[in-house]
C-alpha cells in the first residue's frame, strides 16, 4: 500500500458492489428475511456510515452493528466509580476524551470536571504516567479502557511505573476482551446473524486463530477486515461467498497488518500484567462472564480499586435507551424511541451516542434524524 486512496477507489468499489449483488441474488434471501452480517468493530461501523456503504447494499443484505466500541459498552456504574475517585481532592483523574462524555447515574466525568474535579484528557497511559511524575504530591488515576488493542499499552505503562518506582500512579482497569463476548452473543437463542466482519485492530494483537470456534461450533463465517471502504466491501463479499457455498471458516482480508498468530510481544505483556475478571458488566448487555481483565495481585499497588477501597456501583440503564438491542443487531438505531429525541451527540442518554464509533452517533451524523423518522 502506498496511499490510503487506493482503498477508497470508487471504480473498485462499484466492481465489488456488483459482485456482492450477484452473490446476494444467488443466495436468494429477501428484504424481510435478509442475510445479516455483523461488523464487530466500531471503526468498521463508522466507515460503513461515513461512506454510505449500508445504502448501497442489495435489499436482502444487511449490516448489524456489534459491541466493538469500548466506550459504548461502559456501564453506568463504572462511570460512577470513576466520578467518585475523580472528586477526591488528592486525585488527578486521566482518561480518553470520549470517556469523559459517557453518562453515568449522576452525570459524566466532563460534568464532574465542571463541578471542580481534576479530570484531564490524555492520549495514552504514558501521558497519565507523565502527570504522576510531574505531580508527586497527587494521586494520578488512569481510566484504562479498551479491548486487547489498548490493553498492552496500559500493561507496559504499569511495568514502566514499577521500574521507575512511581508510587502515585494507579489505573482503574476497564479493559475487556472480544472472544468471550462473541461467544456470549452466539449463545443467545434469538441471535440472528449469519456471519461476521471481524475486528482489525484487536486481531493485530490476538491474531485470527482465537475466532476458530465461531466457524467450528456455531457454523458462521468470519472475515477479519481492514478499515477502508474497499476493505469492508471485500470482506463482506468473502463472507457472502462462504454463505453461498455453505461453508464456515475464518479468513483474513487484513493480511497486510494482521498475522494468524497475532503479536506475541503484546500478548505476553497482557498475560504478565492482567488476569481474567470473571464478573464483568457491559452496558446494554449485562454480565458477560470472563470478558474483563484486572491487574494480577503482584501489581496491586497500581490498582485504583484497591488503593481507594472502592465499592463498585451497579446501575440500570434508562428504560428508553435500547443500547443492548442495537449492539446485538435486534434493532437499528432509529428504532430506539430516544434516538434524535432525548438522545443526541450533544446530549447523549446512551453510550452509543457518545463515541464517533458508536452506531447511534454514526447513524445520527451520516443519516440524520429526518431519515430516521
Amino acid at each position: 500500500m502506498q496511499f490510503v486512496k487506493e482503498f477508497r477507489n470508487p471504480h473498485l468499489a462499484e466492481a465489488l458492489l456488483a459482485q456482492i449483488s450477484q452473490v446476494a441474488e444467488r443466495i436468494g434471501r429477501t428484504r424481510s428475511s435478509p442475510v445479516t452480517v455483523m461488523e464487530v468493530c466500531g471503526g468498521h461501523t463508522h466507515t460503513i456510515f461515513r461512506y454510505g456503504l449500508d445504502r448501497r447494499l442489495p435489499a436482502n443484505i444487511e449490516f448489524a452493528h456489534g459491541p466493538g466500541c469500548p466506550v459504548c459498552v461502559l456501564p453506568k456504574g463504572r462511570i460512577e466509580d470513576a466520578i467518585g475517585i475523580a472528586h477526591r481532592p488528592d486525585v488527578i483523574f486521566a482518561t480518553f476524551g470520549d470517556a469523559m462524555r459517557v453518562p453515568g447515574g449522576s452525570g459524566s466525568l466532563l460534568q464532574a470536571r465542571a463541578a471542580g474535579a481534576d479530570v484531564r484528557m490524555v492520549y495514552s497511559p504514558l501521558d497519565a504516567l507523565a502527570l504522576a511524575r510531574a505531580n508527586p504530591e497527587r494521586q494520578v488515576v488512569f481510566f484504562a479502557l479498551g479491548f486487547e488493542t489498548t490493553a498492552p499499552s496500559t500493561a507496559l505503562t504499569v511495568l514502566r511505573a514499577n521500574a521507575e518506582k512511581i508510587s502515585n500512579f494507579t489505573i482503574l482497569c476497564q479493559h475487556i476482551t472480544i472472544i468471550p463476548t462473541l461467544r456470549a452473543l452466539l449463545e443467545q437463542p434469538d441471535f440472528n446473524v449469519d456471519g461476521f466482519i471481524g475486528p482489525g485492530h484487536v486481531s493485530m494483537v490476538i491474531g485470527t486463530q482465537p475466532y476458530a470456534f465461531i466457524a467450528q461450533d456455531f457454523k458462521r463465517p468470519l472475515v477479519v477486515a481492514g478499515f477502508e471502504p474497499l476493505d469492508i466491501l471485500q470482506s463482506l463479499l468473502m463472507v457472502l461467498n462462504q454463505i453461498e457455498a455453505g461453508q464456515a471458516c475464518v479468513e483474513n482480508q487484513y493480511a497486510r497488518v494482521v498475522a494468524a498468530q497475532g503479536n506475541p510481544a503484546a500478548m505476553a505483556a497482557i498475560d504478565r500484567v492482567y488476569e481474567v475478571r470473571q464478573a464483568c458488566e457491559w452496558r446494554g448487555l449485562g454480565q458477560i462472564t470472563g470478558s474483563g481483565l484486572q491487574l494480577r495481585p503482584e501489581w496491586s499497588q497500581f490498582d485504583a480499586e484497591k488503593r481507594f477501597a472502592m465499592q463498585p456501583h451497579h446501575l440500570a440503564d434508562l428504560e428508553q435507551c435500547r443500547c443492548g438491542d442495537v449492539l446485538t443487531g435486534r434493532i437499528k438505531p432509529p428504532q430506539c424511541q430516544a434516538f434524535g429525541r432525548g438522545c443526541s451527540p450533544d446530549h447523549p442518554s446512551g453510550a452509543l451516542m457518545v463515541s464517533s464509533e458508536g452506531a447511534c452517533a454514526a447513524y445520527y451524523e451520516y443519516h440524520g434524524v429526518g431519515e430516521a423518522a
